[in-house]
């Protein structure tokens, strides 16, 4: 049995983060522990574009706009969905997350889901507080672990051709 893995390994990598401005609180702490987990792991910080959006509805775009420029060899969308009292959370959360797995599979671009769907504000804090469960920084490592899963892939299929 063959097993392809891949360490976490930011250097070199040029990622970007498209991140909403709705919900603040919650997106800029995702942020900050996806912006310290990157640098922790070698990602220089001018490898590292920011772009903000709106809000998660934008993500999906904007994404797809990163992914077609040919400059980044992974993705991050960053953003807060928080259940309300009506189906606009269904709608709005859904779609962003169809909208960047549709990115990634027509790119090839890892595209890492870095968007919270809590069911409340404390949910969405605890989440995404670097102090605490800081999913911004599963997301950044989820971001590096792809695109070295991409490269080892890519490199196993040019072994086999060239042979």
């Amino acid at each position: 049995m063959n097993e392809i893995e891949s360490p976490t390994v930011g250097q070199g990598r040029r990622i970007a983060i498209a991140v909403a401005r709705f919900n603040p609180e919650i997106t800029e702490m995702l942020l900050s522990g996806c912006s310290q987990s990157l640098s922790g792991e070698g990602v220089a910080d001018s490898d590292i574009t920011v772009v903000r959006v709106p809000g998660a509805w934008e993500l999906p775009l904007v994404c797809r706009q990163l992914a077609d420029c040919g400059r980044f060899d992974a993705i991050i969308a960053l953003g807060a969905v928080v259940r309300g009292e009506t189906a606009h959370f269904e709608f709005i959360s859904g779609e962003c997350a169809h909208g960047l797995q549709q990115v990634s599979l027509a790119t090839g671009v890892p595209v890492a889901f870095g968007v919270l769907t809590p069911e409340n504000g404390d949910q969405a804090r605890d989440r995404a507080d670097p102090a605490r469960k800081n999913k911004g920084r599963e997301v950044a490592l989820a971001a590096l672990e792809m695109i070295g899963l991409k490269d080892r892939i890519s490199s196993i299929g040019s072994a086999s051709r060239g042979a």
